[in-house]
């Protein structure tokens, strides 16, 4: 009799606590059983995209070009050899092709020339004009126009080639106020033609590649486009070259500008010979490409968990310059489409549904992220976002997000401690960034998985396959795909109502 007292006793306390537990987790979400363990990533799977993806094939995966089509094509039929149907999210943006571009420097009343190499001392700035010229070069430092420091006022640039520094002076000793007017190429290139200048050679002071590295951008700054001024992004030692035998030499006019705040204008004694073919377009189309991997789970799967990379990139130039990509950013393309091939196993289905986006315009602004938060119908459903950007180079796994999201960056911590331990230590805390910086405006809990120290290959043409660290991007691959089933199980609620409210603006 006792017995069965205590067998009663024991009975009730179990419903009260299943009750409890219950209470205990959010009313959308249920206990999980523990899952399978994943599979492990398959490195050869990954590196077999990369290989693809930044091989000339593609010509860069420059958004708006055939190039780029190409690249969407291999995505959606990668996606749908694992069964995960895909669509289109079309928009037009700025594309400049450039088709061939020759640059010479001489000196007039003797044989001297010099010819320099396309995709290798130089390449056009993304949104070069086309067009020849023929004409003396003046240096005019960081070509900054303005009352309180003007670079133009003690040199005649009138149907000349003016050649500036890139960037902004170091420890800037100038406003913002004036500065904010000369961040981008074409904010330059506009003040120099403002002073009659025709075209203009900018010299990559940039320490995000080495000296000798061309490196390509398609961002330039706003429109409208200036289609008949031919612009040059020449590398460190070509600007070196160019001013080797002037009465300045660069790094001395770079040092005069910082320590005495006065510009280093001059004329240059040689003249420069410039050839750009390029065709631009306004509206060029393009698109984001949507896959969906669609939830086991009845209740949740119409919630979404979105995994993201740009697919974009730089381009190619001519038939010497090409911009791979191989880093920035197959590498995180390569990573989602292997997420998305793990998930799609029937076994390991996610509960929530799992939504794979590969966003055009990330070279503009990450325009293409901001379109899909714009466009997307299903946004209030979102749970949180996931990216993944640079993941083949580097010594560690950088996960950035923990400063708005600690508890998704607490998962992703998890999941890496019980495999690499890869993760970096760092002592600030960091926000989302690149195409997950639009999610976290709107209050979308979002990671982003990059890695320490590896932007050794940013946008050049040394961005190859053969570069692209197996280990860490197979271990980093893994991690994230861990994280992501572990989001989709449905016990991790991160999106507040407020959020769910919000509409994504610009």
């Amino acid at each position: 009799m006792k017995k069965n007292t205590l067998r009663c006793r024991l009975g009730r306390l179990t419903a009260a606590a299943a009750v409890l537990l219950t209470l205990a987790v959010p009313a959308t979400a249920q206990v999980v059983r523990d899952p399978l363990p994943m599979p492990a990533a398959n490195s050869d799977s990954i590196m077999k995209h990369i290989i693809e993806l930044s091989s000339e094939t593609y010509r860069g995966r420059q958004a708006g070009t055939a190039g780029y089509d190409a690249a969407v094509a291999y995505v959606r039929r990668t996606l749908a050899s694992y069964g995960i149907g895909s669509d289109l999210q079309h928009f037009t943006l700025e594309a400049n092709e450039v088709e061939n571009c020759k640059f010479n420097v001489y000196t007039p009343g003797t044989k001297e020339r010099r010819t320099f190499i396309l995709g290798n001392d130089y390449c056009c700035a993304g949104m070069t004009g086309r067009g020849y010229i023929d004409s003396r070069m003046v240096f005019v430092g960081y070509g900054i126009d303005d009352e309180e420091y003007n670079e133009y006022a003690k040199v005649d640039v009138q149907g000349q080639i003016v050649v500036v520094l890139t960037g902004l002076p170091e420890h800037p000793w100038l406003p913002s106020t004036v500065t904010d007017h000369y961040t981008t190429l074409r904010d330059k290139a506009r003040a120099a033609e403002r002073h009659g200048a025709i075209g203009m050679l900018a010299i990559n002071t940039s320490p995000s590649c080495l000296p000798y590295e061309p490196q390509g951008r398609i961002y330039c700054g706003e429109p409208p486009h200036m289609g008949t001024f031919p612009v040059l992004q020449l590398t460190l030692d070509c600007g070196r070259e160019l001013l080797l035998d002037e009465d300045i030499r660069l790094e001395e006019a770079i040092d005069n500008i910082a320590k005495d705040h006065t510009p280093q204008s001059f004329t240059l004694r040689r003249k420069a010979e410039i050839d750009v073919n390029a065709i631009y377009r306004q509206h060029a189309l393009t698109a984001n490409v949507i896959g969906l991997l669609e939830g086991n789970d009845r209740k949740l799967n119409k919630e979404l968990i979105v995994v993201g990379a740009s697919l974009d990139h730089v381009g190619m130039q001519g038939e010497t310059c090409l911009f791979p990509g191989a880093d920035i950013n197959a590498s995180g393309v390569a990573s989602v489409l292997e997420v998305a091939r793990l998930l799609s196993l029937p076994q390991y289905r996610p509960r929530r549904s799992v939504l794979v986006v590969f966003f055009s315009g990330s070279e503009q602004q990450f325009l293409g992220s901001r379109i899909f938060l714009s466009g997307y119908p299903k946004l209030r459903k979102v749970e949180a976002f996931v990216n993944a950007q640079n993941l083949g180079c580097g010594d560690s796994l950088l996960v950035l997000g923990d400063n708005h999201y600690p508890g998704l960056y607490d998962i992703a911590l998890r999941r890496d401690s019980a495999h690499f331990e890869l993760i970096s230590a760092r002592s600030a805390k960091t926000n989302p960034r690149g195409d997950a910086r639009a999610f976290d405006q709107i209050g979308i809990p979002s990671l982003v998985f990059t890695t320490l120290n590896g932007m050794q290959h940013n946008r050049v043409t040394t961005d190859v396959w053969e570069n692209i660290d197996r280990r860490i991007l197979t271990a980093a691959t893994q991690v994230m795909a861990e994280t992501v089933r572990e989001l989709s199980d449905g016990i991790y609620q991160g999106r507040s109502r407020k959020s769910k409210a919000r509409k994504f603006i610009e």
